[in-house]
């Protein structure tokens, strides 16, 4: 019976692990030799959702866990609805999806180079090479 409540701990305490891990803080940067210094999670989501094109969105690909959280927390969508709204979009030739990029080292590096670029990392990978508008905790 010891030994069941041991292995019964140590998949809890796995589990409460892989919890904390996937729920990363998620912020939005653009350039910063942007003017914006702040933004609501809203008006992040208009960018991202071809809504207005005063940025220039990169996206971390479809398979990315921080994708499918940060358009749940700007626009409370799943990645379904986000390729549905792109879809048609692209197909009325009313926009262009954001630039899919490999990975949030990918995505900073895409913003730091371009003054109209708007993206999201974890909050840990934010350095002096981009300006945080948006804090998605």
């Amino acid at each position: 019976m010891n030994k069941l409540l041991t292995h019964l701990l140590f998949a809890a305490t796995v589990m409460t692990g892989t919890a904390m891990v996937q729920a990363a803080e998620l912020v939005v940067i653009v350039n910063t030799a942007n003017p914006a210094t702040a933004m609501t999670a809203t008006q992040a989501s208009q960018f991202f959702l071809g809504k207005s094109p005063m940025f220039t969105p990169v996206d971390l690909p479809d398979n990315s866990p921080l994708r499918a959280e940060f358009y749940k927390k700007v626009a409370d969508k799943d990645l379904s609805e986000v390729k549905t709204i792109w879809s048609k979009l692209v197909f009325t030739g009313k926009g262009t999806a954001p630039k899919e990029l490999h990975s949030s080292a990918e995505v900073k590096k895409a913003v730091a180079a371009n003054p109209t670029g708007i993206g999201y990392i974890e909050k840990s990978a934010v350095d002096a090479t981009v300006k945080v508008v948006t804090f998605l905790p």
